[in-house]
């Protein structure tokens, strides 16, 4: 490693390592709802929230979150507090028990639900923040609500049994029914998460992750489309006669890669390392705009217009995943290429995401690259998950990298 290189990792680490403080400080002074427990993600530039209602999603990511966090940094009283309180509220409020143990998708600040959703992200980010948080404490409790979303979520992906919410299909099945690439990509990364903390079932997780794995490589990824497809039909292979059959969206792709490049590592895997790889290349160089820089939210596979209003905006998340992505990829291969986009997104980043006044990063901005108004910090979608998960393991990498 150069001097010069050296010198640019070191900035770069110490910048995420600031980002990281100044994002943690933001939610835990903004977000935590100390009345009800749980977190609130709409918030405003300043930290004022606009909207009470609670994003399932977010109680568990926040949980998962402060875990991570304890984890790597060790444990702290107001992380560990804030985990807690997430995992408390879902617990109590977010599960529809008369459908089986799903959980709702949102729910008001007291914790009356409002929206039930088909799919599982909920139980899956439920699941990740009782996992994390059991590998902290040893409290099987945590590790036992883990294991029953993990199985449900298993169930359900794969037809095994039938949605307790009634909600069915998307599509009439009758007519179109096929697979979501963030199925097998978002269960990857739950995998590996459990696996850590609950080695006892590696034989069934690592199985479970080559089924994962199969179906990205074989029916998503499409070297000769130049992308990986987020859906596909019932038998795996494209349908490109109209817009949902095209539809790629470059940061889940990346985000997948990543997800893809811990399995390989895990496995020994060179040639599932080197498809992972080649999963971000097509993604960042169809995605990243040259006009104006930063990542594309949707493309068309085939250059087609496409359909999602926002297709052209630059959102926060996919770019936290080309941090995360780039840097395990430069540091698994030493290839420059990961380097230069790692740097080249984080520059975007600081000029365009990162707000030095109030701390944190806008969560949307308009594609050239300016907040859309008035600027928010959070949203249903948006909370403190993709951005502290960024910095972290950015930070981690990039230390271990420099050997400090």
């Amino acid at each position: 490693m150069t001097d010069v290189t050296l010198q640019k990792l070191t900035a770069t680490r110490d910048w995420c390592r600031l980002e990281l403080d100044a994002c943690v400080d933001f939610w835990l002074a903004h977000g935590m709802d100390r009345e009800n427990g749980g977190v609130y993600t709409c918030l405003d530039r300043t930290g004022e929230v606009y909207s009470t209602d609670k994003s399932v999603w977010m109680q568990g990511r926040c949980a998962w979150t402060f875990a991570h966090l304890c984890r790597l940094y060790g444990e702290r009283p107001e992380w560990m507090e804030a985990a807690k309180s997430c995992l408390d509220f879902l617990e109590e409020h977010c599960i529809n028990r008369e459908a089986g143990g799903r959980l709702y998708f949102t729910v008001t600040a007291e914790g009356k639900p409002l929206r039930q959703r088909r799919y599982c992200f909920s139980e899956g980010f439920y699941a990740i923040a009782n996992a994390e948080y059991y590998g902290l404490t040893g409290e099987v409790e945590h590790l036992e609500r883990a294991r029953r979303a993990y199985e449900m979520i298993h169930n359900l992906n794969n037809g095994l049994i039938e949605d307790p919410t009634g909600l069915g299909p998307k599509t009439i099945a009758e007519t179109r029914s096929g697979y979501a690439l963030g199925d097998p990509m978002i269960f990857l990364n739950i995998i590996g998460i459990m696996r850590r903390v609950d080695p006892a079932n590696a034989e069934e997780y690592d199985r479970h992750a080559r089924e994962c794995t199969d179906r990205i490589v074989n029916w998503h990824y499409r070297p000769e489309l130049g992308c990986t497809l987020e859906s596909v039909n019932a038998q795996g292979e494209p349908e490109l006669e109209y817009t949902a059959g095209r539809v790629v969206n470059p940061g889940h792709d990346i985000e997948c890669s990543w997800f893809m490049m811990d399995e390989a590592n895990y496995r020994g895997d060179k040639e599932l390392h080197r498809t992972a790889e080649q999963i971000f290349r097509l993604a960042i160089e169809a995605g990243w705009d040259d006009e104006y820089d930063g990542l594309l939210y949707f493309i068309d596979a085939l250059g087609k217009p496409t359909e999602a209003y926002e297709h052209d905006m630059k959102l926060w998340w996919p770019h936290n995943e080309i941090m995360i992505a780039a840097s395990k990829a430069y540091r698994d291969t030493g290839d420059e290429y990961y380097l230069d986009w790692l740097l080249r997104t984080v520059d975007y980043c600081k000029e365009h995401f990162a707000d030095p006044e109030f701390g944190e990063w806008y969560g949307y901005l308009r594609r050239d690259g300016l907040p859309t108004m008035p600027p928010t910090k959070g949203s249903t979608f948006k909370g403190p998950f993709h951005v502290p998960r960024a910095l972290s393991m950015t930070e981690r990498v990039l230390t271990e990298l420099i050997g400090d």
